[in-house]
């Protein structure tokens, strides 16, 4: 499945000292519909996160709002203790009522809880990555960030990150704790949040893209990405998560399944290599 050509980098160190590899794994999907409650089948959401680290994957990313605190608890019966290098990170801040329902709270008091909480879920005592999943837009980030930083520095979260914010609301974020990395919708179709990209490019923030496969016109079938996908006997989905590793050195992709097959699938996507005349083809398509 691999062409001759340069080859993005490997690893990326988040907050400059965890060392991943840039493709990562999404438990979002290892719940039930809509995100909410059980999986149809825990013991296949248990061999896919097994199965992610026998394919070398050291990023796992999940938030206490999947499931909600299924995704977490899973992770946590599968694979604590966890090995040295896994990385873990979680979210927090955003609460369910229902399928598909989501609701941002950012009160001090509820993140501090819900820290609490996932590290008694994920069966560990320090969570490598926590993100504020939505900024509240009733709460100053000030106030949900100021607890965060009190539990960084009790030695509970070890870095901090955002998720769904613009260039200003990071600057606002970065007085009040060091911001480690971004999660913010992306991929080869979609670039509403370049200039997070760019942001986080400048600073060396990571960039954790979700929703990474592209949609709609441009993945139809005999369209660009179709055709530079078939020639490397690849899916376009495939193709659209190694499209974001040739992106930008700060990006990680975390595509999420909740089948062992298609997380097999998934990672096979590190081994295209794809052309600067491709990558080219595949500019020229999305714009």
């Amino acid at each position: 499945m691999t062409t001759k050509g340069s080859t993005p980098a490997k690893t990326f160190k988040i907050g400059g000292d965890l060392e991943v590899n840039r493709l990562g794994f999404g438990a979002m999907r290892i719940t039930g519909k809509g995100i909410w409650g059980e999986p149809q089948n825990p013991e296949e959401a248990k061999r896919v996160l097994k199965r992610v680290l026998e394919l070398g994957v050291n990023f796992i990313d999940t938030a206490d709002s999947y499931g909600p605190e299924v995704s977490e608890r899973l992770i946590g019966e599968a694979l604590a203790p966890f090995p040295k290098g896994l990385v873990i990170a979680t979210k927090g801040g955003l609460t369910r009522q229902g399928p598909d329902e989501w609701l941002p709270v950012g009160r001090p008091e509820y993140l501090a809880q819900q820290v609490e909480l996932s590290l008694r879920r994920l069966k560990t005592d320090v969570i490598d990555l926590w993100q504020l999943h939505r900024i509240d837009p009733k709460v100053p980030v000030e106030e949900s960030l100021g607890v965060i930083a009190k539990l960084q520095k009790a030695g509970k979260i070890r870095h901090v990150g955002l998720s769904e914010v613009k260039p200003a609301e990071i600057d606002q974020a970065r007085k009040v704790l060091e911001i480690v990395s971004v999660q913010n919708r992306y991929n080869v179709g979609d670039r509403e949040h370049e200039d997070v990209l760019e942001y986080c490019e400048k600073h060396n923030l990571g960039f954790i893209p979700w929703y990474p496969v592209a949609a709609g016109k441009l993945a139809r079938p005999g369209g660009t990405l179709d055709t530079v996908a078939k020639r490397h006997g690849a899916s376009v989905a495939q193709l659209s998560i190694a499209w974001l590793l040739y992106r930008s050195p700060v990006m990680l992709p975390i595509p999420g399944t909740s089948s062992v097959a298609h997380l097999e699938e998934n990672m096979k996507s590190a081994e295209i290599t794809l052309s600067d005349r491709e990558l080219k083809e595949i500019e020229e398509a999305a714009r």
